[in-house]
């Protein structure tokens, strides 16, 4: 019986670290899809990744929500939190990506999570880092500061200081945000919620706070086909299918580690932007790629 317990444990383990990776895949393609917008504004992309992507899911999860509503019920101020961080995540991070650049932009939204994530369930959950999480930790920081140092995109040529300074800063918040969504998602779950229920319930409220905005800001939606198509990718799979996943991997692993294992996001998204939009990698760069495979693989080792 211990045995099957012990196997039952490893494999649930080994399936949330797996669904986090595919998460932070999804997620990684998500500022380079944006950059084959024509016209479209970042807050124009983030309404319609927020509203669309968020109906996808409460839809798919109206059973799900009809069941577990009055386990949800003593819940609301932290619903009410997870509502807020989850429209300022997109919005800051499609703004930091179009000012700093699809590589310094993910980096800086993603690469500062763990250590918000950290502060978080250091502060209200008093739990101790591992010397694991210590050393994967210092592998992905190194590599994000040598991801840090990245060129400048070709087509970013004329993006004064300031303006890359404002997206690191946009940056910083939507790090913020996601750090703030995960442990939010974690400390629910934790109290019974079901991921699937108190997931679509936020982000279809999202969805209905942020959707009517897309008539001001979406005028250039339909004037190239480009926009179309970044408006379909965008919502349903680093939105849909990237939360999903992710979702399912917090029921197994602690937020931390998740918001670790999400750096992979990061080398898919500098790897797209060198091959796709033209952004440049010094060896240093891939030296900071290396670091933070590094760090995965150690974080993952059981």
């Amino acid at each position: 019986m211990s045995n099957l317990l012990t196997k039952r444990f490893s494999l649930d383990y080994s399936l949330g670290l797996l669904a986090v990776l595919l998460a932070a895949f999804f997620w990684g393609t998500a500022g380079a899809a944006a950059s084959f917008s024509k016209g479209l504004q970042p807050i124009a992309i983030a309404t319609i990744s927020v509203g669309v992507g968020g109906l996808i899911h409460t839809v798919l999860s109206l059973k799900a929500i009809r069941r577990n509503y009055k386990k949800i019920l003593p819940f609301k101020t932290k619903i009410g939190l997870a509502i807020i961080v989850s429209i300022l995540c997109p919005f800051a991070f499609y703004s930091s990506v179009s000012l700093a650049g699809v590589s310094i932009g993910t980096v800086v939204s993603i690469g500062c999570a763990p250590l918000f994530s950290v502060l978080l369930e250091w502060i209200f959950d008093h739990r101790k880092l591992s010397l694991k999480w210590l050393i994967s930790f210092v592998f992905g920081l190194s590599g994000i500061i040598l991801l840090s140092h990245i060129g400048t995109s070709v087509h970013e040529d004329t993006v004064v200081q300031s303006n890359r300074l404002l997206g690191i800063l946009f940056g910083l918040l939507s790090s913020f945000s996601y750090a703030s969504y995960s442990w939010i998602m974690k400390n629910l779950i934790s109290h019974g919620v079901d991921s699937r229920a108190a997931m679509g319930l936020i982000f279809g409220i999202c969805a209905v706070l942020v959707l009517p905005t897309l008539f001001i800001t979406g005028t250039n939606l339909f004037t190239y086909p480009e926009n179309l198509i970044v408006a379909l990718y965008i919502p349903l799979v680093p939105m849909f299918l990237g939360y999903l996943f992710f979702s399912f991997g917090l029921k197994h692993i602690p937020a931390s580690q998740a918001m670790t294992l999400a750096l992979v996001e990061i080398p898919v998204a500098t790897i797209l932007a060198v091959f796709l939009v033209g952004e440049s990698l010094t060896s240093q760069s891939y030296l900071g790629l290396f670091l933070i495979f590094l760090c995965v693989f150690v974080l993952s080792r059981k």
